[in-house]
C-alpha cells in the first residue's frame, strides 16, 4: 500500500524503529493520482510523504525537477529524503494555505501573494536546466491538439453526451493548435492556478511542478487569470496583468493570451468532465459552468466562438 511505502521510507529518514509511534494524516487534494500526507512523529517537524504510481511518467519527474527548480531559487518545498524503488518522496511542509483558500477575500488582500507568485514564473523564465534533466514533452502542436481531443472526449462526449464531430472537423481548432505549437523555448509550470500556489512565510510558493515542460510562458500565465477556481472578475483579472507587465516589462499580446486561455480551458474542462464522469468525483462539478462561462468570454469575436457556443451553452446549465 502506499501509506506503508510512506511509512517505511519515514523510518529509515528518521532513523527510528517500529516502536516509535508515526501518525499520517491525508492530504486530499489535487487530481494528479498520487497519495499525499502529513506525517508526524513525536519531537520531529512534520513533513510530506508522497507516493506515486508508474501510470503516471510526469510524477518521476517531482524529485529531479524540484531539485533543479530549488537550485534556481525558486520557492519549492526542499526535498529531504528518496527512494526510487518504492516510488516516495519526503518533503518539506509548507502548511494548507493556499491562494484558493483566499477566494473570498477582497483582491487588494490577495495582490501581495499574485505578485509574488508572478515573480516566480518570471523567475522561472530564466532558469536553464541541464541537458541531464529530462522533462516532460514539450509543448507542440500534437499536445496542444491532445488537450483539445481531451476536452471533446471528456466534457462534450461523456459529461455532456453531445456529438464532438463538428470539434474534430474544425480547421480552427488545428489552426490554434499548429498555431501554439510553433514556439515552446520557455519552461513551463503547465498548471498554474491556485491550488498548486501555497502561501508560506508571506510569499507565494510553487508545488505540482513534476509537469514542468517547454512551452509558451503565456499559458502559465493564462492558467492564473482565467483560474475557473478563483474565478476572476475582468477587473481582477486585468490588475493581474497589470502585476505582470510591472514584473516583466512586457505585456503579452491579446491574441496569444487568448490563445493559451482558450486552449487552457479546454483542457480544464475536459479534465472536471473526466473526473466528474467517470472517477466520481464531484467537487469538480462546480467548477464546470465556470469554465464554461470563461472560455465563452475569451472566444467572444473570435472564430472559434459560433463553433463552441453550442457546448458552452450546455455546460453551463449543467448539474
Amino acid at each position: 500500500m502506499s501509506t506503508d511505502a510512506i511509512l517505511a521510507c519515514t523510518r529509515i529518514y528518521l532513523d527510528i524503529d517500529p516502536t516509535v509511534p508515526v501518525s499520517m494524516t491525508p492530504i486530499k487534494k489535487g487530481a494528479s493520482g498520487r497519495t499525499i500526507v502529513r506525517v508526524l512523529s513525536q519531537g520531529r517537524d512534520p513533513f510530506i510523504g508522497i507516493h506515486w504510481k508508474p501510470e503516471r511518467p510526469d510524477s518521476e519527474n517531482f524529485v529531479p525537477v524540484g531539485r533543479f527548480l530549488k537550485k534556481c531559487k525558486l520557492r519549492v518545498p526542499e526535498i529531504y529524503y528518496e527512494n526510487r524503488n518504492k516510488r516516495v518522496a519526503l518533503v518539506q511542509d509548507l502548511g494548507d494555505v493556499d491562494l484558493l483558500s483566499l477566494k473570498d477575500r477582497p483582491f487588494e488582500e490577495r495582490k501581495p501573494y499574485y505578485r509574488s507568485a508572478l515573480e516566480q514564473m518570471d523567475q522561472l523564465f530564466y532558469a536553464r536546466p541541464p541537458k541531464e534533466l529530462e522533462l516532460m514533452p514539450l509543448f507542440d502542436e500534437s499536445l496542444y491538439r491532445w488537450e483539445q481531443e481531451y476536452f471533446m472526449e471528456h466534457l462534450v462526449e461523456d459529461y455532456l453526451g453531445m456529438d464532438s464531430g463538428p470539434l474534430k472537423a474544425s480547421q480552427e481548432l488545428r489552426a490554434l493548435a499548429k498555431g501554439l505549437g510553433a514556439t515552446a523555448k520557455h519552461l513551463v509550470h503547465r498548471d498554474f492556478q491556485s491550488q498548486n500556489i501555497l502561501l508560506h512565510d508571506g510569499e507565494a510558493w510553487l508545488i505540482d511542478f513534476q509537469g514542468l515542460r517547454r512551452g509558451r510562458q503565456e499559458y502559465d500565465l493564462a492558467s492564473l487569470i482565467y483560474d475557473p477556481y478563483m474565478d476572476h472578475s475582468a477587473d481582477d483579472r486585468e490588475a493581474i496583468l497589470e502585476l505582470w507587465e510591472q514584473i516583466s516589462e512586457d505585456r503579452p499580446a491579446e491574441s496569444a493570451l487568448r490563445d493559451c486561455a482558450t486552449q487552457r480551458l479546454m483542457q480544464a474542462l475536459g479534465a472536471y468532465g473526466n473526473l466528474v464522469e467517470n472517477k466520481g468525483d464531484e467537487w469538480y462539478l462546480p467548477f464546470i459552468p465556470v469554465a464554461a462561462r470563461l472560455l465563452g468570454d475569451v472566444l467572444e469575436g473570435s472564430p472559434l466562438q459560433d463553433l463552441l457556443a453550442p457546448y458552452l451553452r450546455q455546460a453551463m446549465r449543467s448539474r
